[in-house]
């Protein structure tokens, strides 16, 4: 990554599938999980700044770049992806429980992480979580349109239509080169995710998390995010929450020094916790 000559791309032999991943740093780990249509390369601002004083790691998670499914595979879902990085953590963090920040999707997985195994988490931050809450009538899905297009060929229309849908109209076009790249390259990612619809979170299981938790939300993000924040901030006695100013969806990109600043502060706290 041009932006951190300084970090390291590796490859973690799992099982059955291999975990590509950068890092950066040393200190206490830092996880970071990407969400949809992202990969490592998602976090070129957080790299070079947070692994100042922790140690920065970003996989890929399973059937994203640089070994992208170009079909529809059963073995991408929230629960896969969650086993996944379980196995990572205790292969790569030496059985220490480690710092965990997602955004969007990946905010999901990083929630069910820290549920399913709250012993590999030592915090908790998610930026902008975008499931469903537990009860919660099922939302207009734009995701069959945007399949149908995929499967039609229309790639850039297709991808445009879903990162305007989670960000806001017009982004698509705003987006810098890179990201297209790379949003281009985990395209098909979508077939598979599209049977995560509606996939709901019960928020009675997320209240029984005792580590430290930090909700981020952007300033300008679609009313979707911040009602999933309200929700957990409500189950999570113990979370603060923070918003990031001329920022949307894509808010560690839109406006990384607020995003790392928030981020840093936020571990420095848990220090001793």
């Amino acid at each position: 990554m041009q932006s951190n000559p300084e970090a390291l791309q590796r490859s973690f032999a799992h099982p059955d599938h291999p975990l590509h991943y950068i890092e950066a740093g040393s200190g206490e780990m830092l996880l970071l999980i990407h969400g949809s249509l992202c990969d490592y390369r998602y976090w070129r601002w957080q790299l070079p700044a947070l692994s100042k004083e922790h140690r920065l790691v970003a996989p890929s998670l399973r059937g994203y770049w640089p070994a992208a499914f170009t079909v529809e595979d059963a073995s991408f879902s929230i629960a896969r992806h969650t086993r996944d990085l379980a196995v990572f953590i205790e292969h790569i963090g030496n059985g220490r429980p480690v710092h965990i920040l997602g955004h969007s999707r990946g905010a999901q997985v990083a929630l069910e992480l820290a549920c399913a195994a709250p012993e590999l988490a030592r915090s908790l931050i998610l930026a902008d979580p975008g499931f469903q809450l537990g009860g919660e009538l099922p939302a207009p899905s734009f995701h069959s349109e945007v399949v149908r297009l995929l499967q039609d060929g229309e790639i850039e229309l297709a991808l445009s239509s879903f990162v305007d849908a989670v960000n806001g109209a017009g982004t698509w076009r705003q987006m810098v080169g890179w990201f297209k790249t790379m949003v281009k390259d985990n395209a098909y990612t979508l077939l598979s995710q599209f049977r995560e619809v509606n996939l709901s979170v019960d928020m009675d299981r997320v209240s029984r998390l005792l580590c430290p938790v930090l909700l981020i939300g952007g300033a300008n993000s679609p009313p979707r995010y911040g009602s999933r924040l309200d929700a957990l901030e409500q189950a999570l006695v113990q979370a603060s929450r923070v918003t990031i100013p001329l920022a949307s969806h894509g808010m560690n990109l839109a406006n990384p020094k607020a995003f790392n600043q928030a981020v840093a502060r936020f571990l420095e706290s848990t220090q001793g916790s």
